[in-house]
Formats: structure tokens, sequence, C-alpha cells
């Protein structure tokens, strides 16, 4: 089984679609991610990712919800 976990798009590297890359903050721990596989994905979105791959552009809600889901103990919010 696997799990994609919510996080937060701070800054967005590059611009081309095929290697463009996202800085994201998981809770305060913040790793490179690839955008590939969500071309629209913009600075302070969130996203599903599961090994170091966007795979949706997730709304906050659904993200917070996740995040409490998970039991994450550092919430980010607008």
């Amino acid at each position: 089984m696997c799990l994609a976990i919510p996080g937060r798009i701070l800054e967005i590297r590059g611009t081309d679609p095929l290697s463009r890359t996202g800085l994201v903050s998981f809770g305060g721990a913040v790793k490179e991610i690839h955008l590939v596989c969500t071309p629209g994905a913009r600075a302070l979105d969130y996203i599903l990712v599961h090994a170091g791959l966007s795979l949706a552009v997730i709304d906050p809600a659904e993200a917070s919800r996740l995040l409490e889901t998970l039991g994450s103990p550092e919430q980010e919010h607008d």
C-alpha cells in the first residue's frame, strides 16, 4: 500500500513542465518535489506527494482534513 502526504508549495523552480520542481513544506520539513504530474500547481498550493512526485493539487480544506487524519502535530494555515 502507498501513502500520499499533503504538503504546501513554498517556491517553484524552473519553467520547463518536464523538469519543474517545487520546495514543499511538510509541517516544517522542506523537500524538493517534482511537479511534472501537476503542471498547474503554483506557489502556496497544497499538493499530494508520493515518493518525491506531486500527484494532485488539493484545496486547503482537504489538506487540513488529511493532516488531521494523519495526526500531523503542525498544520499550516493561510
